[in-house]
């Protein structure tokens, strides 16, 4: 089949698509996506989280006919051409980018949170990445820049 979608703002086709490919495997396989990550294929980890519809979801676990027409933002999506996002440059920062295999994923989720919540208290923080598994930094690092984002971005408004 041939799914038709937007990806961070331009259109794109994928033929071809079985009916069980992920959108994860699309995005990184097929559209030349590479920052989501592959990690546990089962919607454990939050390494291949991505905005669908402005919803943060599992890619791994979207099936790519699900995504038919709608619109999904990756890690690749937060920048501004080739600057980045403040939400990446509080985790640059911060010291929270470590190996980087969960940073896209968190960086997604982070961005989503600070969207609907500008200023989240750091139990807000914890909830909306509990999704989101990190094994290097020990997680302070993460909630730091989390923390450093939202600040930035109060004192733009």
């Amino acid at each position: 089949m041939r799914v038709s979608l937007t990806v961070n703002g331009r259109p794109y086709e994928a033929d071809e698509v079985w009916e069980g490919e992920s959108l994860l495997y699309v995005l990184r396989g097929r559209l030349g996506l590479p920052g989501s990550k592959n990690a546990c294929e089962q919607g454990e980890c939050g390494s291949c989280t991505v905005r669908l519809d402005g919803v943060p979801v599992c890619s791994c676990l979207v099936a790519a006919g699900q995504a038919e027409g709608r619109e999904v933002v990756t890690v690749e999506g937060l920048a501004n051409g080739g600057t980045m996002a403040p939400v990446q440059q509080a985790f640059i920062d911060a010291g929270a980018v470590q190996c980087g295999f969960c940073t896209p994923g968190l960086l997604v989720q982070t961005d989503a949170l600070l969207e609907s919540n500008p200023s989240p208290s750091d139990q807000d923080i914890r909830e909306a990445l509990s999704g989101n598994l990190c094994r290097c930094t020990g997680y302070e690092k993460i909630l730091d820049a989390v923390r450093l984002a939202a600040a930035r971005q109060g004192e733009a408004v």
